[in-house]
């Protein structure tokens, strides 16, 4: 680990009492986290997106937001559900926010994960998929919206504007296309992913059960990711990170919100999307033990980023003091750099 960023669901309610933010209070939230966040010296501030929930869904205004008022920090998503986006559109919006940030977008894209509403996606105008779970569609975006990002000619020009020939969307930002990551749940999309030429981020589970822990299923994961890389023959270095639930206790109010979910916590096996998947346990414990903890997870070892999922419902103040205290107390143990120390460099490949 070299990188770490904390990873917002963005989950909000009515509004109605304390500790219970609308919608509005979740989004000013979120761009003031990011920002506290950026002096602190995290490098990361990704957002999960979610439709028809009470949780985040679009994600491009708070993160050009973020942008705006901080200076090292990267923005991203993990992930944007491919299912739903019009990819060109999508692209126009990326590269403008990279503008924005001067090359500081990490954005994650993926089929997505199961959702509310039933073919969702074909609320949003997207129909035609011959697959119950939308893959097809979240593919043939993807390659749309990667084709905009890398600058090729899609649409043919009006010669009666100007001159024949076809045309690149606008704006353009160079080198955006190698911060493109893609959300893998298996090894097989893993492996898919390295094929496509794009940074990995593995899933916060993995639709496999081997009786293996989840870091162990990860590690594995992200060695078949990078010998694919290789022999596909790439000419750069990709980037790498998983998420994980950790909660540094150094308070009496951190023991109160994540004492008993740290005692015994361990991986848990279930089904989503009818496959037999691994979940992450939660790290919750002193500084010293987590250390311990983290430097025995070998997808720690071999990611160069974390993702650290924070509970953003509980507030700016409370969720800057998690981030504080893993950066105090349990980061530079893990071979952490500040984000002022420049762009994160990814493992060799």
């Amino acid at each position: 680990m070299q990188a770490f960023g904390f990873l917002s669901f963005g989950h909000y309610g009515h509004g109605s009492g304390p500790g219970d933010p609308d919608a509005r209070q979740a989004l000013h939230d979120a761009v003031e986290i990011g920002v506290g966040a950026d002096q602190i010296g995290v490098n990361g501030a990704y957002f999960r997106v979610h439709h028809f929930a009470r949780q985040g869904a679009a994600p491009m205004p708070v993160l050009a937001a973020i942008a705006a008022r901080t200076r090292h920090i990267e923005v991203g998503t993990g992930v944007i559900d491919m299912r739903y986006e019009t990819p060109l559109q999508l692209a126009e919006e990326a590269a403008a926010l990279d503008l924005i940030s001067d090359g500081r977008v990490a954005l994650g894209v993926s089929r997505g994960s199961p959702e509310p509403a039933k073919r969702g996606w074909e609320a949003f105008g997207h129909t035609g998929s011959s697959d119950p779970r939308g893959v097809d569609l979240a593919y043939e975006h993807f390659d749309s919206f990667m084709s905009a990002i890398r600058g090729e000619q899609v649409v043919d020009a009006d010669p009666t504007s100007g001159p024949a020939g076809r045309l690149r969307l606008e704006p353009h930002s160079p080198g955006l296309d190698r911060r493109i990551w893609w959300g893998a749940g298996s090894r097989e999309t893993a492996e898919w992913t390295a094929r496509q030429g794009v940074n990995l981020m593995s899933s916060t589970l993995l639709t496999e059960a081997t009786g293996a822990s989840f870091g162990e299923l990860q590690a594995e994961q992200i060695e078949r990711y990078r010998a694919t890389w290789r022999e596909a023959g790439h000419d750069w270095a990709p980037r790498v990170s998983v998420s994980r639930s950790i909660f540094p206790i150094v308070s009496d109010l951190d023991r109160h919100f994540f004492g008993l979910q740290g005692q015994g916590s361990s991986d848990q096996v279930g089904v989503i999307d009818g496959l037999r998947s691994t979940f992450g346990k939660t790290y919750a414990a002193e500084p010293d033990v987590l250390v311990e903890q983290l430097l025995a997870d070998p997808a720690i070892a071999a990611a160069d980023t974390v993702m650290l999922t924070i509970p953003s419902q509980l507030g700016v103040d409370y969720n800057l003091h998690i981030l504080d205290s893993f950066a105090q107390h349990v980061a530079p143990a893990l071979g952490w750099r500040r984000n002022s120390d420049g762009p994160v460099a990814p493992l060799p490949a």
